[in-house]
């Protein structure tokens, strides 16, 4: 998916239904000079819903959709008729989405299942009709409740991805390599930094018919915690991965230094994102020989797994998905 059709914030105006005034009303018959009341009540205001979509990976359907109102409640009838309920308005929206209030900041809701429904903005109750306040010195009841107002209020919507393991490494690390060889995802690939300009997500087949998702976070550079090139705009989605596998080049400077950088950005952003598990690779590996491997293996950090793996001539790809399977389960 380009970037352009790639996005994770929208803010709207939400609207819910007011509900539906009470109805004032006397049974009416022949022969009957003063029937008791019989008002029904008013109709209860649409609600805004969110529901989760596990098809849906952006809100670009919203980025356009400045204002979502639901329709108001019916005014209650006479025969103690309920006047008809507002029509919902529902939002499908991709699994890891957050819903905060603008003007306060309070974070309302986050979905992360296919199907689950949360009213963001609910609809006002409808008003009770007159037959609710008959009592034994007033039989004949002349009020009615109107229908409590709707919620207007503007939201901010914020998509986090929900993925199984999250790649973090530098421009060229070769993560989007790795994601169209181990699934069915087609990143653009090129040879020059910032290639990914969105995350992409990716489902790996894993042994009897098993798998887990895999998403591909643009690359990281040093000082992105602090804003510089594209990694700030995508930090985010690396919090909602439950394994981060980070991707170092075999033909990095140094390896080793080029971990700690990676492993620094995440603590800057939010050191919540060192209590992760994680995993290394080394990739292109295809470049080195045995005698290179376990020099460079002397000097990897010891209390991470880490793996050689080549993308491009499938060298220790099988290995990988053991070692991710193991360390998700």
């Amino acid at each position: 998916m380009s970037s352009v059709n790639f996005i994770d914030y929208v803010k709207f105006n939400s609207r819910s239904g007011h509900g539906g005034a009470g109805c004032r009303h006397f049974h009416q018959e022949k022969f009957i000079d003063k029937g008791g009341p019989n008002g029904g009540d008013g109709g209860r205001g649409g609600h805004v819903i969110l529901r989760g979509n596990s098809q849906m990976w952006t809100l670009l359907h919203l980025k356009y959709r400045k204002h979502v109102f639901a329709e108001n409640g019916q005014a209650g009838q006479g025969q103690n008729m309920t006047g008809a309920f507002g029509k919902d308005q529902i939002l499908d929206v991709p699994l890891g989405t957050t819903a905060k209030r603008f003007e306060t900041g309070e974070m309302v809701c986050e979905i992360t299942e296919h199907g689950q429904e949360i009213i963001l903005s609910p609809g006002g109750r409808g008003g009770k009709g007159n037959s609710h306040f008959a009592t034994p010195t007033n039989q004949a009841p002349q009020h009615a409740q109107t229908g409590e107002p709707g919620r207007d209020e503007w939201i901010i919507l914020e998509l986090r991805l929900l993925a199984d393991v999250g790649l973090v490494g530098f421009p060229n690390a070769g993560k989007s390599t790795l994601l169209s060889v181990v699934s069915a995802a087609k990143p653009k690939i090129a040879d020059y930094a910032f290639t990914t300009l969105t995350p992409n997500l990716g489902v790996v087949a894993y042994r009897d018919g098993l798998s887990f998702v895999m998403a591909d976070i643009p690359g990281i550079i040093e000082g992105a915690a602090e804003g510089k090139g594209l990694g700030i705009r995508f930090l985010k989605h690396i919090e909602r991965n439950s394994l981060l596998l980070f991707m170092v080049p075999a033909d990095a400077k140094d390896i080793k230094q080029e971990f700690e950088i990676l492993l620094n950005e995440l603590k800057k952003y939010n050191p919540e994102l060192l209590d992760k598990k994680r995993l290394l690779a080394i990739t292109k590996s295809d470049l080195l020989d045995e005698e290179l491997k376990l020099a460079i293996q002397k000097e990897l950090p010891k209390k991470i797994p880490a793996v050689f793996i080549s993308s491009l001539a499938n060298q220790g790809i099988t290995e990988l998905k053991d070692l991710i399977w193991k360390s998700l389960h």
